[in-house]
């Protein structure tokens, strides 16, 4: 299904023009319009899922196994040092469209954005560790 609203799914369908690095029946990759660094791409989904939550396993496990590859790939043809794999869910986490989409970011020795993905830690008391576990364990089962 597709949604002709999204912007992304007219990326992913090639009605506009993109850096296209990649595309099978399921997916497209694309360097990112605004990049983090040199390489930054983004595994979009021809379907339309907004986001994690919509998603279907399959689809999603495809989107993993084509990131792993490029993974690999980029980092040889672009000599990168590293990489991150950055996948937002709403807006409260960053996600500006609303289209699943999962970003490899190249990472850099000495980059301009070396702070790209920090944040500060919190501390949990070890009660509230436990009380967090299993309110997760809980709803897995």
């Amino acid at each position: 299904m597709r949604d002709d609203n999204c912007i992304f799914c007219k990326l992913a369908a090639g009605e506009i023009p993109t850096h296209t690095i990649y595309e099978d029946d399921r997916f497209r990759v694309i360097l990112d319009a605004a990049p983090a660094s040199r390489g930054h791409a983004l595994i979009l989904p021809k379907e339309h899922f907004a986001d994690l939550y919509e998603i279907d396993a399959e689809t999603a496990g495809g989107a993993m196994q084509l990131a792993k590859r490029l993974a690999g790939t980029m980092t040889k043809a672009l000599g990168c040092d590293g990489l991150n794999l950055v996948q937002n869910n709403g807006e409260v986490a960053g996600q500006t469209v609303f289209h699943f989409h999962l970003h490899i970011i190249p990472r850099y020795k000495n980059m301009k954005n070396d702070d790209i993905l920090h944040w500060s830690h919190e501390n949990f008391m070890e009660e509230e560790m436990e009380e967090i576990c299993q309110d997760i364990a809980k709803e897995l089962r």
